[in-house]
């Protein structure tokens, strides 16, 4: 269980690295929810791909690199989506992709630092920068953080459930997802990935693609609201 809390979201300017897209620094209060560990992995995938489709087909063995318990890569955000219904449809609870806010909250873990485990990032500590043979290592292989999260920064971007906007100026404050009308908008991905330097991993770092985008830097985890 994430427990619920408020939390400063962004960079302030004074960060090194920071993008302008990673402000205005806002408070945002985020009611509790659970969240899975680990960032899905291969087995996780294979399995629920295999259960009833919902709205789309998925591909049984989308990843580029291979490994039971290394992350799911080149799935799109549909597909994400489509794998958190199917896998609500059998346990009757509405998973879904984290938003944005609740994805940094997680990550940060009541931390202010560029990182959760402080200003520097090591190899000891993450998968970037293709420092690890330039491929995707196991889901748990690095340290969690203070609330059980592993693998927040690098190895696998991962898709949140928001629409992307250049900027927080209008931003909820309550947690929620950042929605727009364009229903093609690019979504948001977040943490970093193994190819990427360690300005891209921190905790305030964005991303964007396509909703059918594959790549093999891009993944997910699920979330679920904690009164369901």
């Amino acid at each position: 269980m994430v427990p619920q809390g408020t939390f400063l979201m962004g960079s302030s300017t004074e960060e090194s690295d920071r993008m302008d897209w990673e402000g205005p620094q806002h408070s945002v209060r985020v009611g509790s929810f659970l969240m899975s560990q680990c960032a899905v992995n291969q087995v996780q995938w294979n399995r629920v791909s295999a259960l009833p489709k919902i709205d789309i087909d998925l591909d049984p063995d989308p990843s580029y690199f291979k490994g039971d318990r290394n992350p799911v890569e080149r799935v799109s955000w549909y597909e994400a989506c489509e794998f958190c219904n199917r896998l609500s449809q059998l346990t009757r609870r509405a998973y879904r992709l984290p938003s944005e806010a609740e994805w940094e909250y997680a990550c940060r873990a009541g931390t202010r630092t560029p990182f959760y485990f402080g200003n520097t990032i090591t190899l000891e500590l993450a998968n970037f920068s293709g420092e690890h043979q330039r491929i995707t290592t196991e889901v748990n292989q690095f340290p969690p953080n203070a609330f059980g999260m592993h693998g927040m920064h690098g190895n696998i971007l991962e898709w949140c459930a928001d629409h992307w906007h250049e900027n927080y100026m209008g931003a909820p404050n309550d947690g929620s997802a950042w929605l727009s009308d364009n229903k093609n908008a690019r979504r948001v991905a977040r943490g970093g990935s193994w190819d990427v330097a360690s300005s891209f991993c921190r905790s305030a770092s964005r991303s964007r693609y396509l909703p059918d985008d594959r790549r093999r830097t891009v993944g997910f985890r699920v979330t679920l609201s904690s009164d369901n």
